[in-house]
């Protein structure tokens, strides 16, 4: 039985956008434009302002959610299990670890490529492992093991390869290792993130898009409101503005003026994380997480081979090697490894209906996994 229709939207959907959505963010880094008072051209680094737009797009999903659920009550009230009321100051703490480490990886994304960027990101599989047995009282199986084994040795690949590479233009070595080193920081902060979700979230059985949207209202509200003090906060060398200050709001907005480029990127990456997150759960619910799995590690594809045509980094064979073992690592933690033998031994046919759910229903799905 083929794909139908809806299942290979969805999957190009969740293809196109999550793609988008880092090569987005690395467009506007690279734009350079002039500053307010006419200050002297000078790179786009503002991350914690792309943190705010990202939190924007992820807001949005609460809009995607009530119009589901809409869509389904009308079909079949009987179609959709009644949500469970719950304190929406739950979602209060994974979103300060989602806003931190967000905040932290365009921070990296700055300093970095979009290739390491998008492959580093593996890492929190190591922590989120440990995590679970030290929190959850969890016991790993082999394969987890193995797993969070291959991923360090691909981190290390791929680190490697980064000091192995040609430098460019816009990263030194030293810019190049603090920003892989932020990004398995980052990590650790999105692992802290998942096990608060799945000790005080997933008891109450919201759904993925309604999470999403209320952690996303959060990160909105909070990091808009710590630009005012980020802006008088001195950062020395470590600042990428003019005023040298941990993030300077007025500057970015001087530069969308002066290079609107930079606005069509932001809208890029604002509204590709809204469409991902609905497509990645819709992905899992419609085909399985093995399908999910390979959608994303061919976003690490697309989004590495795209930085190469376009000049944004060089080529090192290393990173093959690096990447083939972060995916090998991710399918063992995952326990994928089986399911994708099993798909590839009945040509890639669609999982079975056990596998797939219906959108709205009530089962609980990984929150705000695609960020």
């Amino acid at each position: 039985m083929a794909w139908t229709k809806y299942q290979l939207f969805l999957a190009g959907l969740m293809l196109v956008t999550g793609s988008i959505n880092t090569l987005s963010a690395k467009w506007a880094d690279n734009f350079i434009a002039e500053g307010c008072g006419g200050t002297a051209e000078h790179s786009f680094q503002h991350p914690f302002l792309q943190a705010v737009g990202m939190f924007l797009g992820e807001f949005s999903c609460l809009a995607a959610f009530y119009l589901l659920q809409c869509r389904a009550t009308g079909q079949s009230v009987s179609s959709v299990d009644p949500q469970q009321p719950f304190n929406p100051l739950l979602f209060l703490p994974p979103a300060l670890c989602d806003m931190t480490g967000t905040s932290l990886m365009y921070v990296a994304l700055n300093m970095t490529s979009a290739s390491s960027f998008q492959m580093l990101r593996g890492a929190v599989i190591i922590f989120t492992g440990l995590f679970s047995v030290a929190f959850l009282g969890r016991r790993l199986v082999p394969s987890q093991w193995l797993g969070i084994l291959a991923t360090i040795a691909g981190l290390v690949v791929v680190g490697l390869a980064d000091l192995l590479s040609k430098q460019d233009n816009q990263h030194k070595l030293s810019e190049v290792i603090t920003g892989d080193l932020l990004i398995i920081m980052a990590q650790v902060i999105v692992a802290i993130q998942m096990v608060l979700e799945e000790k005080f979230v997933y008891k109450h059985n919201v759904h993925p898009l309604r999470a999403v949207g209320t952690e996303g209202l959060f990160g909105f509200v909070i990091l808009s409101l710590l630009l005012v003090p980020m802006y008088y906060i001195p950062a020395g060398s470590f600042s990428g503005n003019p005023k040298g200050t941990l993030e300077d709001a007025l500057d970015a907005f001087c530069q969308l003026g002066k290079q609107p480029l930079i606005a069509l990127a932001l809208l890029g990456n604002i509204s590709s994380i809204a469409f991902f997150n609905f497509a990645g759960i819709s992905v899992t619910k419609e085909l399985s997480a093995t399908t999910r799995m390979v959608l994303d590690s061919l976003r690490t594809v697309v989004i590495w081979a795209l930085s190469l045509a376009l000049g944004w980094e060089t080529f090192h064979p290393l990173q093959i090697l690096g990447f083939l073992i972060l995916l090998t690592g991710t399918a063992l933690y995952n326990g994928l490894h089986r399911p994708l033998l099993a798909c590839l031994s009945r040509g890639w046919r669609p999982a079975p209906e056990a596998e797939r759910e219906r959108l709205l229903d009530g089962n609980r799905t990984p929150i705000n996994e695609t960020n």
